[in-house]
């Protein structure tokens, strides 16, 4: 089946039965009725209400869950009141992240127009654009916002700006006639796609596709199949759940049974084993992922990195491969003159001298065969033209002087037919005629050389010698004008467009940010695959690739139409290699993401048109442009550039590696200090010997002197070799082997000195035993909370360097005194009057094991000094 673009416009008017008259009102409602309106379709989403009791499909929550209505039948109202209160919290925070996620596809809706003119029954009349409908004859002009796919039928120097759904940053020159070879959605030049915007002249367009049939409601569907991913820390913590669940029902099982074995009654047997399930989970930690994570998302917004999904922060850290576009991202959104042929030599622009003639004649043209601007230093117009205004300013001179004393007699608009512009003015009392345009379409007409000893007839050796320039800028992936000029009194028309004498060739670029250079080392030293993809042209994109080290030796670069001639086997074989991908489509990025992330990659891809909002939803990461990206690209990423730059990516990385490092720490706080509790009960069940802890003792701990030092962990500063390792590898969970075995070891040290201390109360009664048991390991944690701040010894890192864990401490402390010495309090935690000498023990008791953890570690880090 051909495509709409390769049929001749009498075919295309002939396949959707219409004349250029437009449809007949009749006929116009007949396809309303039988296609539907002009909008896109949404995906069934959750309700508020489905997405809350989701979150309620946890083992861990489950188990808590039992725990609570256990503690109620047994006359435990504060524990069920706060396990319940935990949970539903988190269920609350959860319930908001899903909701605020669920966006992209109004913002895509959003770029329907209001109305849109169509011809019916030979009438030019203005509808609501949800009523357009296949072969209708839509009436397109400046400024207006394209509301339908369609074929150009009649063109009027129509040129549109396609950026959000080709990604190429340029206006594109339509026409109407047909394409024979099979080309890729950016070369379609006799077609124009809903939700582009007209920038100049008008045409008349046969619509071929409304609703989701345009190819904006293609990425509608792509969005609605690309279905979110879980982030690495997400998977791991799932995973370390289910273990933990478990483990957590094998040993609540043996308490219980040992506890009936000792006669224990059965409720009582029941809250012993509650008891181990309460200091087993770590209630607070899916609270305490999110404060950390929301702490990493304030300061990564300091640096221009909005994070607006919390979970994105820590995939952050393993990123391994970043999907990056062009145009201002790497670049700087804003075409550049580099070099100029004039004279038969190759030159900088700041090299142009007024006084010389040639030089000065090119500069006229320049200037005033060029409509834009440049206004309160912005360019307004098409940025090629106000590129080559910026080079008069660097000379030091001002547009507007120039063309304030010259009047432009005559002009014929550049269209993609002739491929050039023309426009005449009276430049030292002699009418001449200024052109610009294609080399292809300017060199033939010239018929003499501007050369450094005057004008001359043009020769084929010097045909040949620009010829060969062209190529060299081309193949630098510069963009090539091509200027020339004669004096003539005749009328300026297309006919008169001959006899020229050539100036020169003027190349541009859009250059690379300073800074993309150093920020693509960055990204290679941490181990990470910068991976650029465009809408530009493939030499263009290739030779920007290579200047910031994308594109190194042994590289490929290749083209969506070459991407889809790949199978995907093929493509699992080459993407390794393959550093830039050029006018790509919305499918191409979404394999592209697939094909990496099949090889176990996480993929940060960026974008900022709507082209790109499937690829940023089916990424683990996705990266929106916030100053030129569009609505719906933002509401598909998870993260927003304010400044658009790739710079802020690697800053970005840095900091989610920071962020999982200090949540890892995190958790390994928490679970040795309950490993510690689950130590101490099991041992008591085992010995028969009383409760060391009341539930409501271990939810006092995991939920308030455990959470201060824990969120004081995850504001730990970055340590300078960050970038220099590897991404970590997501397929591995929490609980690695050694990440358990220390844990472990630092839970059985903290259960010692916290049983000795109940052996100490035993002496005196079951309550002081508990009593003491309970601010032993209450103190002991608060303590350890230095111990999990790094790797690294205390004496290394420096105890204030990190203030908030000093005030979480005296915080903890605090918070621990007023339970144990304000009478009030007791009969509601159940804590008995303590001597000094009992505080003193305690006090003692809690301190040795981070004696014993930080002589450890200052062993540890000698032993690898010396090696």
């Amino acid at each position: 089946m051909m495509n709409w673009y390769q049929l001749t416009k009498e075919q295309v008017l002939e396949k959707l039965g219409v004349t250029k008259d437009g449809l007949s009102s009749k006929k116009a409602e007949e396809l309303l009725q039988k296609n539907g309106e002009n909008v896109l379709q949404e995906g069934k989403r959750k309700t508020a209400l489905q997405v809350f009791l989701s979150q309620f499909a946890d083992l861990l929550v489950i188990i808590l869950i039992i725990a609570a209505i256990i503690s109620m039948f047994s006359g435990n109202i504060e524990s069920t009141i706060v396990i319940f209160a935990v949970i539903t919290l988190n269920a609350i925070l959860g319930t908001v992240q899903h909701i605020n996620a669920e966006k992209s596809l109004d913002s895509l809706k959003s770029l329907s127009s209001p109305n849109a003119k169509v011809i019916r029954d030979g009438q030019k009349i203005e509808i609501p654009s949800k009523e357009v409908v296949e072969g209708d004859m839509v009436v397109l002009e400046a400024g207006d916002l394209v509301v339908a796919d369609g074929r150009i039928i009649n063109n009027y120097s129509l040129q549109v700006n396609e950026s959000s759904l080709t990604g190429e940053s340029t206006n594109v020159d339509k026409n109407d006639d047909n394409i024979t070879a099979e080309v890729p959605l950016a070369d379609r030049t006799n077609m124009v796609y809903s939700g582009s915007l007209v920038t100049y002249g008008r045409a008349i367009v046969a619509v071929t596709g409304t609703g989701m049939n345009t190819e904006i409601g293609k990425i509608a569907s792509l969005m609605n199949a690309a279905k979110e991913k879980k982030t690495p820390l997400q998977e791991s913590l799932d995973k370390f759940s289910s273990k933990l669940a478990i483990i957590i029902l094998i040993i609540s099982a043996l308490v219980f049974g040992l506890s009936l074995l000792n006669h224990m009654a059965i409720l009582d047997a029941l809250m012993f084993a509650v008891a181990l399930a309460v200091a087993a989970i770590p209630e607070a930690l899916g609270s305490i992922v999110t404060i950390v994570q929301a702490i990493g998302t304030q300061k990564m917004a300091k640096e221009n990195a909005v994070i607006k999904d919390l979970k994105a922060v820590e995939s952050l850290g393993c990123v391994s491969v970043i999907c990056s576009d062009k145009t201002g991202t790497l670049t700087q959104n804003k075409m550049t003159v580099q070099k100029i042929y004039i004279n038969g030599e190759s030159i900088f622009e700041e090299e142009l001298d007024l006084n010389n003639q040639s030089h000065r004649y090119l500069l006229y043209d320049m200037v005033l065969n060029n409509d834009s601007s440049i206004v309160d230093g912005k360019g307004i117009g098409d940025p090629t033209e106000y590129a080559l205004l910026e080079t008069l300013r660097k000379l030091g001179y001002n547009e507007d002087d120039l063309r304030s004393g010259l009047k432009r007699l005559e002009e014929v608009p550049f269209d993609s037919d002739r491929k050039m512009m023309s426009t005449k003015y009276k430049l030292h009392g002699v009418n001449h005629i200024l052109t610009k345009g294609a080399i292809d379409a300017i060199l033939d007409r010239c018929d003499s050389i501007a050369a450094k000893d005057g004008v001359r007839p043009i020769t084929q050796a010097d045909k040949a010698d620009i010829l060969k320039q062209n190529t060299e800028y081309s193949e630098n992936g510069l963009r090539v004008l091509t200027f020339a000029y004669k004096e003539s009194d005749e009328e300026l028309n297309v006919n008169t467009e001959y006899g020229y004498t050539f100036l020169g060739l003027v190349s541009m670029i859009d250059p690379p940010r300073e800074e993309s250079k150093a920020a693509v080392a960055d990204a290679v030293r941490a181990g990470i695959k910068p991976v650029m993809i465009t809408g530009d042209h493939k030499i263009t994109a290739t030779a920007i690739a290579r200047q910031i080290g994308i594109f190194r030796e042994g590289d490929i670069a290749v083209t969506g139409m070459e991407l889809d001639a790949m199978s995907d086997s093929e493509l699992d074989q080459k993407i390794e290699k393959i550093s830039v991908y050029a006018r790509v489509s919305p499918e191409n990025k979404i394999r592209i993401v697939e094909a990496w992330q099949r090889k176990g990659n996480i993929v940060s891809m960026t974008g900022d048109g709507v082209n790109d909002a499937p690829a940023l939803k089916k990424a683990d990461i996705g990266v929106a442009m916030g100053i030129t990206g569009t609505e719906v690209s933002k509401d598909a990423a998870s993260m927003v550039l304010q400044d658009d730059n790739f710079a802020t990516i690697i800053k970005a990385v840095a900091n989610g590696r920071n962020v999982y490092r200090n949540i890892k720490n995190a958790i390994l706080f928490l679970l040795s200090g309950n490993m510690a509790a689950i130590f101490a009960v099991v041992y008591a069940s085992l010995l028969a010997l009383p409760v060391p802890f009341e539930a409501v003792h271990l939810l006092f701990i995991n939920l308030l002197t455990d959470s201060l030092p824990a969120i004081a962990i995850g504001m730990e500063k970055p340590e300078k070799d960050l970038l220099s390792q590897k991404p970590r590898d997501p397929k591995q969970g929490i609980l690695t082997k050694e990440f358990s075995t220390l844990m472990l070891l630092q839970g059985a040290l903290i259960a010692v000195v916290v049983m000795t201390a109940f052996y100490i109360g035993l002496q005196v009664n079951a309550a002081t035993a508990s009593t003491m048991a309970f601010a032993t390991l209450t103190l002991a944690r608060l303590f350890h909370g230095f111990n999990c701040r790094s790797k690294h010894s205390i004496f290394k890192i420096g105890l204030a360097s990190n203030v908030y864990s000093l005030l979480a401490f005296a915080a903890g402390v605090g918070l621990l005194a007023f339970v144990i010495f304000v009478p009030f309090m007791h009969p509601l935690f159940k804590i008995a009057e303590l001597t000094g000498a009992q505080i003193g023990f305690i006090a003692l008791l809690a301190f040795i094991p981070t004696v014993i953890i930080q002589i450890a570690k200052v062993i540890a880090e000698n032993i690898k000094k010396s090696k």
